[in-house]
Parts: structure tokens; C-alpha cells; sequence
């Protein structure tokens, strides 16, 4: 039984998105429907989560919209991500950055990260 259910999750599989995890800076292109039309609508953030569960994959990004943080946890292959893009390589040393939601300001910046995996955004 779980054999099928494997072959149905990979068959459900099909984005690849960059190699990005917690501390980067990521631009998610979302699709929103307003009425009749679609239009795609930008959402730049720190990603300070993220869970690799095959299909049930999601991450979280926070950013400040007028001076309050706001979080959104998006699942990695669903059909309302257009696409993700890395801006920025985070150096970090934890795997939630949770303690972010606690800071403010310059205490809240994160070390950009210059090492081997800086030049890989796709």
C-alpha cells in the first residue's frame, strides 16, 4: 500500500525550485486570483523554516510590510508558486530562525553568506 502511495507523490512532484534554506533571502512569484483574472504578485523575505517531507514539503518566509512582521508558510510544490528565487545567501547556524520573530530592526539582520554556495542562485 504505501508503494502506491509513493508512486502517486512522485508523480505529483514535478517542480524543481533553487537550493535555499533557512537565512536566505527568497523572491516567491504567487498566483492570485482577483475575480476573473490571475495576476502574480511578488513576496520577498527571509526564509526562517523549512520542512522536507516529500509532497507535504513547505517553508516559511517572514518579511516586514509596514513595520509589522508578517509570515507566510508556502508548500514547496503547490500550483499557487509561480517561481522562487534566491536574492541573497544567509549565513546562519540554526535550522528555525524562529528567534527572529523577537528582533527588530538591525538586531534582526542576517550575516550574508560568502562562501561556496553564495554564487548558486538560480
Amino acid at each position: 500500500m504505501s508503494n502506491l502511495l509513493q508512486q502517486f507523490e512522485a508523480a505529483q512532484i514535478k517542480r524543481s525550485l533553487p537550493d535555499f534554506g533557512p537565512g536566505d533571502t527568497v523572491v516567491v512569484n504567487v498566483k492570485v486570483k482577483e475575480g476573473n483574472r490571475e495576476r502574480v504578485q511578488a513576496y520577498e523575505g527571509v526564509c526562517i523554516a523549512k520542512k522536507n517531507a516529500g509532497l507535504n514539503s513547505a517553508f516559511t518566509v517572514r518579511k516586514i510590510s509596514h513595520g509589522t512582521g508578517v509570515e507566510r508558510v508556502f508548500q514547496t510544490h503547490s500550483a499557487v508558486i509561480d517561481s522562487v528565487s534566491v536574492k541573497r545567501r544567509g549565513k546562519v547556524r540554526g535550522a528555525k530562525l524562529y528567534y527572529l520573530r523577537g528582533l527588530e530592526g538591525k538586531a534582526a539582520r542576517i550575516q550574508e553568506d560568502l562562501g561556496k554556495h553564495a554564487g548558486k542562485s538560480e
